[in-house]
């Protein structure tokens, strides 16, 4: 934890997930000075699932407050937490994913737990924060953010401020219809970009094609078993050539092109950050993507907004949830405690 100045504000970004929470020390230039994690219970009662959070929150603070003494202060605590959510009232609805929760007013236990502010939120507002403050979307005014992973989520970030909507609601990028005739997404809803061209999707696609009766060396990269394909292995595969792999790739390209034309339609951001598992996967086909926009918006400049990857991978959630914290307010949305910016306790 070298390089933190005497009286700098630091905060701490919790990752909540179904099966691990992650924390992290992070500094008001975005830096990740150490992190924590630890496995969830999320089937053992609301209790026990938030004992893990505050557990592992307390374990940091313990760690740092030894290593920096009162070098630094404790700004607050930022959570990104599955949805629905109530980003306001910092009250946990009823993510699928975590049964334990059920209009859990879980800002206000961390809040009065830990005595300093705390904020909560989804990991693709969370997200587009930190790399709008610190990463990718940096200098730009008006930053749309999307992770592409086993799901796909997204942040609208305007002026620095994430866009939330009337209830906090907003920003569900994923479950816009692309195609009525689609498969069934898992929000209920016909043809989402998520049913499309999440990693699940893509992977799910060069299956048909091998059932199909198609040839592809992603046989022989799973090991012959055909449930074993993922997205990750189809770019693999379409990196070495594999007719089925490119296919797949080439239709994954024009799912996100239209997709992304609507959103260029309707917010026209300054940049576009792509984040998440398949980040990677997708990284050598921004340019085609790109490219294809103009067919797919009513832009004549869609062409020249970026399309960039993320700064922040697997930390993503960690350095979105300090971010929360580092937000310029708006209006007064800290949850629970106001903060008095305390220097971080002392080890006894």
């Amino acid at each position: 934890m070298s390089g933190v100045e005497e009286g700098q504000e630091l905060a701490i970004g919790v990752d909540v997930g179904g099966t691990k929470v992650a924390a992290g020390l992070v500094s008001a230039r975005g830096e990740i000075l150490d992190q924590m994690r630890t496995p969830m219970v999320s089937n053992d009662g609301p209790e026990r699932a938030l004992a893990t959070v505050t557990s592992l929150i307390h374990a940091l603070t313990e760690k740092a407050s030894s290593a920096l003494g009162a070098q630094a202060k404790l700004r607050g605590i930022g959570v990104c937490s599955p949805g629905p959510l109530d980003p306001i009232s910092g009250v946990v609805l009823n993510p699928p994913n975590l049964p334990c929760w059920r209009n859990f007013p879980l800002g206000d236990q961390i809040a009065h737990i830990h005595g300093v502010a705390a904020k909560i939120d989804n990991d693709g507002n969370a997200a587009g924060l930190a790399e709008a403050l610190w990463g990718a979307g940096r200098g730009y005014r008006n930053v749309f953010y999307t992770t592409v992973g086993t799901g796909i989520g997204t942040g609208i970030l305007f002026d620095g401020h994430i866009y939330h909507g009337r209830t906090g609601a907003a920003a569900e990028g994923g479950h816009m219809t692309i195609d009525r005739h689609g498969p069934r997404c898992g929000c209920g809803k016909l043809g989402c970009i998520e049913a499309l061209a999440s990693g699940p999707a893509i992977a799910g696609r060069a299956r048909a094609k091998i059932a199909s009766g198609r040839k592809s060396s992603l046989l022989d990269l799973a090991a012959g078993d055909p449930e074993k394909i993922s997205g990750v292995l189809v770019g693999q595969a379409c990196a070495s050539g594999d007719a089925v792999a490119v296919e797949t790739m080439q239709e994954t390209v024009d799912l996100l092109a239209i997709w992304l034309g609507n959103i260029v339609d309707l917010l026209e951001p300054d940049v576009m950050i792509v984040g998440g598992g398949v980040v990677d996967l997708l990284r050598p086909l921004f340019g085609e993507i790109r490219d294809r926009l103009p067919g797919h918006s009513v832009n004549l400049r869609c062409h020249e907004i970026p399309l960039v990857a993320a700064h922040y991978g697997q930390d993503a959630g960690v350095a979105g949830g300090a971010a929360l914290c580092f937000e310029e307010p708006r209006r007064k949305e800290a949850i629970g405690v106001e903060s008095s910016q305390p220097p971080i306790p002392a080890k006894k």
